[in-house]
């Protein structure tokens, strides 16, 4: 291969590879059942998690492609794995002042 481009960059070895394909296989699905569910409900609490489970999906798409030095990683890399985790938090901060309100 020319350039900066190796094959045994992007896959070093076959466990990597079966890694990386089934989190694209599940992410998939899962990104698929949250778009499905999110359109049946409006409870804000299940579209933060719906949120989360898409940003997670992208998180997987950025690491393939910072892997195949096809964007770099940096902004990326920081980024969506505390967006992530900022919309669970929002979920489950919904959930808890719901409940409290409730009492």
């Amino acid at each position: 291969m020319e350039g900066n481009f190796k094959y045994n960059d992007i896959i070093m070895n076959i466990e990597q590879t079966i890694l990386i394909g089934s989190q694209l296989v599940l992410g998939a699905a899962a990104v698929f059942l949250a778009i499905m569910i999110w359109s049946k409900t409006k409870d804000i609490a299940w579209i933060f998690l719906f949120i989360s489970i898409i940003v997670a999906y992208i998180e997987i798409v950025f690491f393939i492609l910072r892997k195949m030095q096809i964007i770099s990683g940096e902004f990326t890399e920081l980024l969506l794995p505390s967006l992530r985790m900022a919309f669970i938090i929002a979920a489950f901060s919904v959930i808890i002042i719901r409940r409290k309100s409730e009492r």
